[in-house]
Formats: C-alpha cells, structure tokens, sequence
C-alpha cells in the first residue's frame, strides 16, 4: 500500500483536492468524461470544499456515492446531503450527480434502481475515496451485518446491496466489494492518530469479515492518504 502523509489536514485537503482534480482531468481528457465516488462522514468535508474550486470541466464529470443511509436526501444523516453541501456547490455546481436514495421505502426495494442508473456512471470509476470506521467497515461493508458474506463475495452478482448494520441506525445502500474495485484509482483518506491505529490492526491481521478494508487492500492498489 502506497501512503502519502501530510502535515495536518489543512495541507491534505488543498494537495489531494489538487491530485483528485488531476485524475478526473485525465479520464475526461481520455474518455470525454470522468467520474468520482466518494464517501460520506465528516472527514472528507474540508476536501470536498477544496475541491468543488478545482478548475475543470466539472460538466463532464459524474459525482457519486460508495454507500448512502437510507433517509431522505434532506436528513442530516444522508451523505447526499452532505456532498450536495459541501462538494456540487461552486464551480463543482456543474458536476452530474447519481445518488442512492430513491423512492423505494425499504432499501431493499431500492436495490434494483440503483443498479439501473449505475449506467450513468463512467467505469471504471475514475476515482474512489474510501473512509473506514474505527471497526474496520468500509463504504457500508459492516462486519456486523448479515449481509456482510454477500458484500465481500467477488462473484456477487449485482454491483450493489442493501445493508443492515446492527452497530449503527439506518439501513443502508453499498457498492459490493467487486464494484469498489472496479476503479482506476482508490484511495484510503484517513486522519487522525485512532483511524491510523485502526488501519495498523487491519494490516496486522488476515480476517476479512473481522474488518472488511481488509478486502479492498488485499486484492487493490491503495493508496492511504492521511494526516495526524
């Protein structure tokens, strides 16, 4: 796994804004078009405001979520809520976005939309930014849910997969592992030393239902970006 550290989170969030924009400048370039998974939580918050000033064509690059909690795009607890806010404003205004919430009441149900409009995204995906919780989930790959097996298994037949975590409210919308993988470029973005603690453990160990992100840097080229 490649790591890339920086000072503290204010010179991680203006260099790796500028890396990401270089990336999707490079599959719009390359393809005419270019795309960006993300994920939620507050970690990516001050990224996402460097990013959405990034000079590019943002009209040609198609933003979307590697797992989304199943509440409207208005609750606090939604991640679209969250990129809406602090990503697709600015010059980012202009990005295409695809979001997993649907009208679907049960996410369950919502499954089969998401892997229709899954179409609309550029694969494989440009760039993928992961987050990881402190149990070592990633996207929404809770080693606590049932549906964990299902998540985890490369032969998995559809992209994406409703989950419950039994740690944390909220049914959820996840990429499977296969799908994550599918990308050119996946990065780690963590900060803080107990996130880096964490990420030692799951390097230490083997089990991927114990701690998923385990799954993702087996089998991918990763590369941490992090700061104290």
């Amino acid at each position: 796994m490649k790591q890339t550290t920086y000072t503290d989170a204010k010179v991680l969030n203006q260099q790796f804004s500028k890396r990401i924009a270089g990336l999707l400048q490079e599959g719009i370039d390359n393809h005419g078009q270019a795309s960006l998974i993300v994920s939620g939580g507050r970690t990516p918050q001050g990224l996402f405001a460097c990013l959405s000033e990034a000079e590019l064509d943002w009209s040609k690059v198609v933003v979307s979520l590697a797992d989304e909690r199943w509440v409207p795009a208005t609750d606090d607890a939604s991640n679209e809520k969250m990129v809406r806010e602090h990503l697709l404003k600015g010059k980012a205004a202009r990005a295409q976005f695809v979001g997993l919430k649907n009208a679907a009441t049960e996410a369950q149900q919502g499954v089969a939309d998401c892997v229709a409009n899954l179409r609309e995204i550029p694969q494989p995906f440009d760039v993928l930014i992961l987050g990881m919780g402190e149990d070592g989930h990633t996207a929404s790959l809770f080693p606590c849910s049932k549906q964990i097996g299902q998540g985890l298994d490369m032969d998995y037949p559809r992209p994406y997969l409703a989950v419950q975590p039994a740690t944390a409210p909220n049914w959820r919308m996840s990429l499977s592992l296969a799908a994550l993988l599918n990308s050119k470029h996946i990065f780690l973005h963590l900060t803080g030393d107990a996130k880096r603690a964490v990420l030692d453990k799951a390097l230490a160990g083997e089990d991927e239902f114990e701690m998923p992100i385990r799954a993702v840097l087996k089998r991918a080229e990763v590369e941490l970006v992090w700061a104290p």
